[in-house]
């Protein structure tokens, strides 16, 4: 009893998001209850299972709080960055979530799910409310699991709160790892369960954000399919794949009965509308997973988000020019009718890059000239290029803003332009963990993979769905640009493609290439690149164009581009990429092997522990 209640006070002290309600962390003093006061009072449980959110909510771009953060662009072919993933330098010791500490980290984690589930069990709650709070549960710790069975194949499953101290305590934890398959079978036990035990809709619009029985539905898809994954299925085992298609079938179904869908236009405003319409009517019905932000400048209720400041231009923010896409990113993104540029019906050129793209180039990609109405000005242009400044040196150039993006864009991804340079700091726009687009890939790909002939067509049904939802030419064939009549290789690539593009910089990418076991093939033996934009040298060693830049832009922006720049594409890495195979399962770290002496390493590593089994 003593142990629930020193839980619950970390609740109190700790950063208690209200799941999204309200937008505001709810912090209660918990201290002075006992656990029967906890778990015999809903609305006190309720505050112990939004600490349970606030502790394992992912953040912008996926961030579940590990090793790789929020360092999935990095580590893909989205954004150059140096780092141990691509350089082929990772060690056994690198990746530490798995963990050793009895404080913090997953365990610590999942431990607060397993004594909140055997507390609520214990108590006197309504069956059906019960239900309501461990299906919530039983979803964080689903998705705990599945963070590390991503990276380390089968981890010790822990159910049940374990002794807190001493040396019985120690023993009890040193757990041997479950088989990979066991692993997958337990997150896959715990969605069904809260697939049954949550509600379609909470109904009450202070509840948005909290976890849907369509959300888990559509979670499960996620995990199915990555287990049906070349990753964890080399034999291609079909089974996995019809049991991956199954569950996003069931939860297209669900989500769309319940109001959600694609939302009516790709823009930013597709990440800043939230909450309820009325109802149970979603007011953006693309949005099935959410983590929600505020804007609050008052420490104790402060929850902001620190994505919309480090978009921005370096000159605009402190934190400004972090994020920014390579140019493989921004070149991959196909014309407007879909087809890629050597196939266009659209003429493209270097020069003018940016005409005629897929219209969510535009929403995801700002280059030198484009309009980017920031901080409320509707008619700002974004400009980052170089002029030569050195009469006894035309090759050195400067920048008239007082840095240039280090690859030669911005993204500009679901940034919110009506933030200021004050309000920035304190940005509230919430996470999508999960879009409905999202939803409709993870079916189409499983369709494609059972390669039936109504799948096949299902497949085909749901990219179009979304390419026609981003504006793209429907054709004289009505196929948006895809190929008619794909095999099944072709297929997949397509799909895999509209990932990169609709879901560029949501922290999917690289677990697409991982699980499809793609990165070597991809990125390997390359190097990424940034485009860089200078000024044609007219011998008067300035920016001669800067006050007449944006009157020029305004009338013929490709008359400024082809009279006053030079473009080249240079090299943004120092070093070819070389991601190593044993990187598919990482390594146990040598502090968690000394910790728990019934763990055993992975056979990728040197270890006789196979996590394909």
């Amino acid at each position: 009893m003593k142990k629930t209640s020193s839980i619950i006070m970390i609740a109190a002290i700790g950063a208690v998001l209200g799941s999204g309600c309200n937008k505001v962390l709810d912090k209660q003093d918990l201290g002075n209850f006992t656990p029967d006061q906890v778990f015999n009072d809903s609305t006190v449980a309720k505050l112990d299972i939004d600490y349970i959110y606030s502790q394992n909510q992912p953040g912008w771009f996926g961030n579940s709080g590990g090793t790789l953060g929020s360092s999935y662009a990095v580590i893909s072919d989205e954004q150059a960055g140096d780092n141990a993933y691509v350089k082929g330098t990772v060690t056994n010791d690198l990746v530490t979530d798995i963990g050793t500490q009895a404080t913090s980290g997953n365990y610590f984690k999942i431990r607060t799910i397993n004594m909140f589930i055997q507390n609520m069990n214990a108590g006197t709650l309504d069956a059906s409310v019960k239900k309501h709070f461990n299906g919530q549960a039983y979803f964080w710790r689903a998705y705990r699991y599945f963070e590390l069975v991503k990276l380390y194949g089968g981890v010790p499953l822990v159910l049940t709160p374990l002794p807190a101290v001493g040396a019985d305590a120690k023993a009890a934890a040193n757990l041997p790892r479950n088989t990979t398959t066991e692993t997958f079978n337990q997150i896959v036990k715990d969605l069904d369960s809260a697939v049954a035990y949550l509600p379609v809709w909470w109904g009450n619009n202070a509840d948005y954000g909290r976890i849907t029985s369509g959300a888990a539905q559509a979670f499960l898809g996620r995990v199915l399919l990555t287990w049906a994954s070349p990753q964890f299925n080399p034999a291609n085992d079909q089974s996995r794949w019809q049991a991956a298609y199954d569950a996003n079938t069931a939860a297209v179904t669900t989500l769309s009965a319940n109001g959600f869908g694609l939302y009516k236009k790709w823009d930013y405003t597709m990440w800043t509308t939230e909450g309820s319409a009325g109802g149970s009517t979603p007011r953006n019905p693309e949005a099935v997973w959410v983590t929600e932000y505020n804007t609050s400048s008052v420490s104790n209720d402060q929850n902001n988000e620190s994505y919309d400041a480090a978009c921005r231009p370096k000159y605009l923010s402190t934190s400004g020019g972090s994020n920014v896409p390579d140019w493989e990113m921004a070149a991959a993104f196909p014309m407007k009718d879909g087809k890629d540029t050597l196939t266009s019906g659209y003429a493209y050129s270097l020069k003018t890059f940016y005409k005629n793209r897929d219209p969510r180039f535009y929403e995801t990609i700002a280059y030198n000239g484009c309009n980017w109405g920031l901080n409320g000005n509707s008619t700002y242009r974004l400009w980052t290029y170089f002029y030569p400044n050195t009469k006894s040196s035309p090759t050195k150039t400067a920048s008239t803003e007082s840095s240039a993006s280090a690859s030669g864009f911005y993204l500009r991804k679901g940034v919110d332009p009506s933030y200021t340079l004050a309000s920035m700091q304190n940005a509230g726009t919430d996470w999508i963990e999960m879009r409905y687009a999202e939803v409709l890939l993870n079916q189409a790909e499983a369709a494609a993979e059972i390669g039936h002939l109504g799948q096949a067509q299902e497949a085909y049904a749901n990219l179009i769905a979304i390419r026609k939802r981003a504006g793209i030419d429907p054709g004289t064939d009505g196929l948006y640009g895809l190929a008619a009549g794909m095999n099944h290789d072709q297929m997949i690539s397509a799909i895999l493609f509209e990932r990169r593009i609709e879901l560029a910089f949501e922290g999917k990418r690289y677990w697409d290439l991982r699980r499809r076991k793609l990165l070597e093939s991809t990125l390997n033996g390359k190097m990424r690149n940034k485009m860089v934009v200078t000024l044609k040298d007219n011998k008067s060693y300035t920016d001669y164009l800067v006050s007449s830049r944006d009157a020029a832009a305004n009338t013929n922006l490709d008359s400024v581009y082809i009279n006053n720049f030079n473009i080249s594409i240079q090299t943004a890495d120092t070093y070819n990429l070389a991601v190593q195979s044993a990187d598919y399962f990482f390594g146990i770290p040598l502090s968690s092997l000394q910790n728990n002496v019934n763990l055993q390493q992975n056979n990728t590593w040197g270890g006789p522990f196979d996590p394909l089994k």
